[in-house]
């Protein structure tokens, strides 16, 4: 199950990616929108000019689309240049949606390139769409609308919305934070929604947790006390069937090595032995608990625990578990209970408790690190990484190596 993978002092500098699921009503991710830079040091830095379809050629190299998107969609933004430079030209059109800019001006050249574009299978989508948009005349090209909800007057969106003028074309609602937005949204008629409010959603209501879901939890607990105590987790282990049938499972897989085939749980923890047993349990207590929610929700706690998990190796961290501490961030959000009640019965170090339940204490900054890169804060990156003595780079090649990897787990389980 552990996936490692090497992260040399003088890595070159990472082409470096953000990116945000666009998401149908039922919860369904459609796709990313991703933001490149050029290099990490334009990537954070406001003298950086945006060169998206460039970047996202050698992005591709080093992680893929696919790895990139989870094998959907990828929004990417287009200005003027990388349209006339034909800059997505190597990226596989059923992959890519071209996010053309709201400055582009539509001359005789843009219109052709778009045409060229469509022909040879990619999506169009206008971004930042508003009333006396300049694009109209490749409107009727457009396979997805964007606008923004922050931007835009509402008393304006049944105009640019229309009667029947986009029957053809995704209408997309960006920038969404709230609930209310979201349901104003959805009446108004959007099929498609992107906005922070999906990247971290609020808590809407405190509820209990289901059987299934309480077990996993003790199992957190259990694996996060400094000694284990094997009778506690075989007993754990053995109190839900799918807990049991997915931990054998995964224990006689070929890909863990083990030679003897493994018949009983206290065979099995005797093998794996006490740090492979934390990890499985954590990631399948992840698994299970965020069942319900946006898969979105699981791969971001993932990413951001191995984020984290790959960041202390240069940063001092008072010897806290950062991996799960990545993991309990986004807890609370997927069981939808309070923080309080996660921490309550957790084996966690002091600083740890400090953060979660106040947002402060020395652990603060190593988060806040991560939740710049996450929301693709720059400016934020810059000073954080200034604070934690790690360069830009380094911090860019941790994310992506921890996309990578959450979605090879995500694969896994």
């Amino acid at each position: 199950m552990t996936v490692e993978l090497s992260i040399e002092a003088d890595v070159r500098p990472a082409r470096y990616a953000t990116r945000q699921p666009v998401l149908a009503v039922d919860g369904t991710v459609i796709g990313y929108k991703l933001i490149f830079r050029t290099d990490v040091v334009s990537h954070f830095s406001e003298l950086g000019i945006d060169n998206s379809g460039s970047a996202a050629i050698e992005m591709s190299t080093l992680l893929s689309l696919d790895t990139l998107c989870d094998h959907r969609m990828a929004f990417i933004d287009c200005n003027r240049d990388v349209l006339l430079q034909h800059g997505l030209a190597l990226l596989p059109p059923e992959k890519v949606v071209a996010e053309i800019d709201s400055s582009v001006a539509i001359d005789d050249a843009i219109y052709q390139v778009c045409c060229d574009m469509k022909n040879d299978g990619y999506r169009i989508a206008l971004g930042d769409f508003s009333p006396g948009d300049p694009r109209e005349p490749i409107a009727h090209l457009a396979d997805f609308v964007l606008v923004d909800l922050q931007r835009t007057q509402w008393d304006d969106i049944p105009r640019i919305l229309g009667t029947d003028r986009w029957r053809h074309s995704g209408l997309v609602a960006t920038s969404v934070e709230t609930r209310d937005e979201m349901e104003f949204a959805r009446k108004a008629g959007f099929q498609f929604f992107q906005g922070n409010f999906f990247r971290q959603p609020e808590s809407l209501r405190s509820r209990t947790a289901l059987t299934n879901r309480t077990v996993y939890l003790r199992l957190l607990q259990a694996v996060s006390q400094p000694e284990l105590d094997w009778n506690s987790i075989e007993a754990l282990l053995k109190s839900d069937a799918t807990i049991y049938y997915r931990f054998m499972r995964f224990v006689n897989s070929a890909g863990l090595g083990i030679r003897c085939e493994v018949r009983s749980v206290r065979q099995a923890l005797g093998l794996l032995g006490d740090n492979e047993i934390r990890r499985w349990c954590r990631l399948a207590g992840m698994f299970e608990m965020s069942k319900g929610q946006p898969g979105e929700l699981l791969l971001s706690a993932l990413t951001r625990a191995r984020f984290a998990e790959l960041l202390c190796k240069r940063i001092e961290h008072d010897n806290a578990d950062l991996f799960l501490l990545g993991l309990l961030t986004m807890m609370d959000t997927i069981l939808e209970i309070p923080m309080e009640a996660i921490v309550d019965g957790l084996s966690l170090d002091r600083a740890s408790r400090i953060f979660l339940l106040e947002h402060e204490g020395p652990l603060r900054p190593i988060f806040e690190l991560v939740f710049a890169v996450e929301s693709g804060m720059w400016n934020s990156v810059v000073e954080w990484c200034g604070r934690l003595g790690v360069k830009e780079d380094y911090a860019a090649e941790c994310y992506s190596s921890a996309i990578a990897w959450a979605q090879s787990i995500i694969a896994s389980l």
